[in-house]
């Protein structure tokens, strides 16, 4: 699965944390608007759109700048289309989760002749990770944060990650951060590191060690693309569910870009049969 997708299954599972964490305090209320806009359908694969009280938070997450077509003019199309449906204030927040391999410039805004749009860019390499510890839903995020020794940063984390109470909970941030974290380091880093004392006691370390850590990798792509499934297309059925499991990580990843265009069962029922 796409790094930028599983930010926006963060988000749009946790929608009152990223708000509180990204306009600075916390709204009384939050709910995830739908990711299609009128006039042409745009298909917002990595955006998550977050209605609080009296402001629309259009969150963007991204690892490549390079895009078509540019960042930039997504953003203004972005932010015309929410504003003439919605016709309220609105953030809009680029969150790169990677630095460019170049030194290309980081846009922050829109121009051409007379037009300007401006939009927020957060690079999450400069963020410090304190904030982002302090909530489960946002530790995922905060392995790629600022910091002088990364793999003292990541060992800190999974520590973190290691302390939360609720089992299923644990498991899901677990996965999540050891999927981000290929952002940043090696794959054997990764794997030293996961394998930590700090970490003997979870669950998910222990199918780890035990299966192998390509398997463990596909185990945390399935409990997120059934998570996500059941948002788009609602309960999966247990025969289904089963299905899934037994996917390898090549057809899990196709399954994470395909689930976007999904609008009921049937269209997940064919893309399995299609196999």
């Amino acid at each position: 699965m796409a790094y930028d997708n599983l930010c926006k299954f963060l988000s749009e599972k946790y929608p009152d944390r990223f708000a509180a964490w990204l306009l600075g305090e916390t709204p009384d209320s939050v709910r995830v608007l739908k990711t299609e806009l009128s006039i042409e359908p745009i298909r917002a694969d990595s955006v998550t759109f977050l209605a609080t009280r009296d402001r629309i938070l259009h969150l963007e997450f991204q690892v490549k700048l390079t895009t078509e077509p540019p960042l930039s003019l997504r953003m203004l199309d972005y932010w015309v289309r929410l504003y003439r449906r919605y016709r309220s204030p609105i953030t809009q927040v680029v969150i790169l989760l990677k630095p460019p391999s170049d030194d290309r410039q980081i846009e922050t805004c829109f121009q051409v002749e007379r037009t300007r749009h401006e939009y927020q860019v957060m690079r999450l390499w400069e963020e410090s990770p304190e904030g982002l510890l302090q909530e489960p839903a946002l530790m995922p995020l905060a392995c790629l944060a600022a910091a002088d020794r990364p793999e003292q940063l990541l060992r800190r984390v999974v520590q973190e990650v290691s302390k939360i109470e609720a089992e299923e909970l644990r498991q899901e941030v677990y996965a999540c951060t050891q999927v981000l974290a290929g952002l940043k380091f090696s794959q054997q880093q990764i794997q030293q590191i996961f394998r930590s004392r700090s970490m003997r006691e979870s669950i998910v370390y222990q199918e780890i060690l035990q299966e192998g850590r390509e398997e463990g990798r596909q185990q945390g792509e399935v409990a997120i693309i059934l998570r996500l499934l059941n948002r788009r297309v609602g309960e999966i059925p247990v025969e289904v569910q089963e299905q899934i499991r037994h996917l390898g990580i090549p057809q899990l990843e196709a399954l994470g870009e395909a689930l976007l265009d999904f609008a009921t069962i049937e269209d997940l029922l064919r893309w399995l049969e299609a196999l």
